[in-house]
């Protein structure tokens, strides 16, 4: 039936494709065409190939427990990807003819919806560029991707065992080990565990993908060595950073950012052979750094912040182009709100006058002449009354050897120890610096944003919703900038984020009976229970599941935003 439509319409006009839209039947498998673009040179088709596992033959262990089914439709949906650029010919024809594309992974294993597996069924996800000439359909050409290509593409990538069932099961025990590794944590009292041999740094400063010439593998300092010991995989052994302040110190070049920052992508599982594969971080850990020029609405500053100029109240700050110090106070309060555990930050994206204020600065400029308390007489607060921890790269100001509870020193990519010298020095060479933290840490206050602020429409279309890059959402009239939200890893999460506010707002839940996270709480644990596919309206292949941290930090930089602080 399918083939006879595109004989007949062989030459039409191109909206003559239309009348293809719906479920077909080809050889062992069922292809769904969803959306049908109205021209060649607009966004390809939407379609989906869905195969009975009674065929495609995955066993139970390929989807379940969910950590599993995560890596296994992670590994299909590369297979896919894969039998793609190996079976298709590409360009046939004007504009996106001939195209097929599927929602593609890079080094993370992340809940996707470009791909099912179920115990009755395997499907993908994708889109495909009808054939044209012109703005003529190109009927016979559609006819060889649908009946000669599609079928190669399935077997190459559908069926269990023509997939390497043993690569599959290396990619989805390494997801399930890490799994088990980060539910550890807690019990180990650490908030970061870095195997032995891992490689953490990466091809270049725009890559993800392991530096694979002259990288130095990570080896524990034996006082930090610990093992970690799984029921099914057995133990392992490594770098075990545990709960309160860690300092990571050393000469520039060092690799004192590039620990960091593989404990930040830590929240995330990663594929074989990414090097990070053993490396785990506590899921609530949460990257701070300074943000020029960003938008806050009404966040309780005052911890870090009192007393502005012009008797702005920071209580309740709020401003269209924050400063550096007024920015990194917000993003630490918004991201404790949002209920980060633990905080990671490097002095090289810090506002330097929110770090650290020395004795001669004291001196010349009195604490009352100074609205700004500065992180490191904050951090141990927020340890000891909060349970926050915090993981820092200073290679700046000793002075935060007294509030560290370890301190490590990178020297060469290598990690040393150097907790006793670093206290034998604070105890021999007494800062003279006056705390300025006050009594306690202050107040977390919550906030709930008010629903008529939030728009998502563009002139006559009620919702316009864009994603630009692994950086920037179209969210109606408004650009939500999250170049510097540097644990988003793919722009899927983008376009599940913004599906995710445009939901909460159609739902209703957006009242004033529930603060930001709580929303967001509701709507993780119904894509708990239903999938990603509940986020938005028809079937979606090209969503990345977010965290509720960096949901909540994309609709704090929605510069229309407006909220109202709840009661403490």
């Amino acid at each position: 039936m399918l083939k006879r439509k595109l004989e007949n319409i062989d030459g039409r006009g191109y909206k003559a494709y239309k009348s293809i839209k719906g479920a077909h039947k080809i050889e062992n498998f069922t292809l769904y065409i969803d959306h049908v673009q109205g021209d060649p040179y607009a966004a390809p088709s939407k379609m989906r190939i869905r195969l009975d596992n009674s065929a495609a033959g995955f066993p139970q262990e390929t989807y379940s427990p969910e950590v599993r089914k995560t890596a296994s439709r992670d590994y299909i949906t590369r297979a896919f990807h894969k039998a793609v650029k190996k079976s298709s010919s590409g360009g046939r024809g004007s504009g996106k003819s001939g195209l097929i594309q599927i929602d593609a992974p890079g080094q993370e294993i992340i809940q996707r919806s470009s791909c099912i597996l179920n115990e009755d069924f395997v499907e993908v996800r994708f889109t495909l560029g009808l054939p044209a000439r012109g703005r003529r359909v190109l009927g016979y050409q559609a006819i060889k991707m649908l009946f000669d290509e599609l079928p190669i593409i399935v077997k190459n990538s559908l069926y269990y065992s023509n997939i390497n069932p043993a690569g599959m099961k290396k990619h989805i025990d390494t997801g399930e080990i890490q799994h088990l590794l980060r539910k550890k944590l807690s019990e180990k009292n650490l908030i970061s565990f870095i195997a032995d041999n891992s490689v953490l740094p990466r091809k270049s400063g725009i890559s993800e993908k392991p530096l694979e010439k002259n990288a130095v593998p990570f080896n524990s300092p034996e006082t930090l060595r610990t093992s970690i010991e799984t029921e099914k995989y057995g133990e392992f052994t490594g770098m075990g950073i545990k709960k309160g302040i860690t300092l990571i110190a050393g000469g520039g070049y060092h690799g004192k950012s590039t620990l960091l920052n593989g404990i930040a992508k830590g929240i995330y599982n990663h594929i074989p052979g990414d090097g990070r594969e053993l490396l785990v971080t506590e899921e609530s850990a949460v990257s701070i750094r300074s943000e020029d020029g960003r938008f806050v609405e009404k966040v309780n500053i005052s911890p870090f912040i009192n007393n502005l100029p012009h008797m702005a109240d920071t209580t309740a700050f709020s401003s269209e182009n924050a400063s550096g110090s007024t920015s990194q106070a917000a993003n630490i309060m918004e991201a404790l709100e949002a209920g980060a555990g633990v905080l990671l930050v490097d002095e090289d994206t810090s506002a330097t006058n929110f770090m650290i204020r020395d004795e001669r600065m004291q001196e010349l400029i009195s604490k009352e002449k100074e609205p700004i308390t500065p992180f490191i007489d904050k951090v141990k607060q927020m340890e000891n009354e909060l349970g926050i921890s915090t993981v820092l790269v200073m290679g700046g100001s000793g002075d935060y050897f007294e509030v560290a509870d370890t301190v490590i020193a990178m020297e060469r990519y290598r990690s040393i120890d150097v907790t006793p010298e670093a206290k034998d020095i604070a105890s021999r060479h007494e800062t003279k610096r006056n705390p300025e933290g006050g009594s306690g840490f202050g107040k977390i206050i919550p906030r709930t944003p008010i629903s008529g602020s939030i728009d998502p429409s563009r002139g006559k279309r009620s919702v316009k919703l864009k994603v630009r890059r692994e950086s920037e959402i179209s969210f109606g009239k408004y650009l939500i900038d999250l170049t510097k939200v540097n644990q988003l890893v793919s722009s899927s999460q983008l376009r599940a984020i913004a599906n995710i506010i445009v939901y909460a707002l159609k739902n209703n839940l957006f009242d004033e009976s529930k603060t930001l996270k709580e929303t967001l709480d509701i709507i993780q644990e119904r894509i708990d229970n239903e999938g990603l596919d509940i986020i938005a309206p028809g079937i979606q292949g090209n969503f990345a599941r977010p965290r509720v941290i960096e949901t909540a930090l994309a609709l704090n930089r929605l510069r229309s935003l407006k909220v109202k602080q709840s009661p403490t």
